[in-house]
């Protein structure tokens, strides 16, 4: 009898021990099933943020060229409309320069240094002019060959 017994305390050990081995194997592969589907739906969800961004930047780079289109537009509509720029003045040469500063200068001296002041002011305005052109056309030889070196 107390082999039966023993028997029969090593079967249901045995058998308790394998449910619990059973139960613990159940659970794991509860838990697997848990990640794994939990892994699916991360990698699913990636899936969509990575689609949303790539919507948001082609939406992006539309609404850039859109403006830029736009921008094109007003500019070319701009410069259409706007009035042609005015032709850039003629600047006077040193000999011109030098030929009107002389005479206003010659005409003054004149004046002052002659008893008759309208014959000193022709005299002196037209000796100053003389001087004043070829001085300024000195300066504009010299200006010339600097360039052309």
């Amino acid at each position: 009898m107390k082999a039966v017994i023993s028997m029969l305390f090593a079967a249901s050990v045995l058998v308790a021990c394998n449910t619990q081995s059973d139960k613990q194997e159940a659970v794991l592969k509860a838990q697997q099933k848990t990640i794994d589907s939990m892994r699916v739906a991360m990698e699913k969800q990636a899936i969509i943020d990575s689609m949303n961004a790539l919507q948001a930047q082609h939406k992006e780079a539309e609404k850039w060229e859109e403006i830029e289109k736009n921008e094109a537009t007003s500019h070319t509509q701009a410069v259409a409309n706007a009035p042609a720029p005015a032709p850039a003045k003629k600047k006077w040469s040193h000999t011109a320069k030098g030929a009107v500063v002389g005479a206003g200068t010659g005409a003054i001296t004149g004046a002052i240094i002659n008893k008759k002041r309208g014959e000193g002011a022709l005299i002196g305005s037209l000796i100053g002019a003389g001087v004043g052109a070829g001085t300024g056309a000195i300066v504009d030889h010299q200006k010339k060959k600097r360039q052309g070196q």
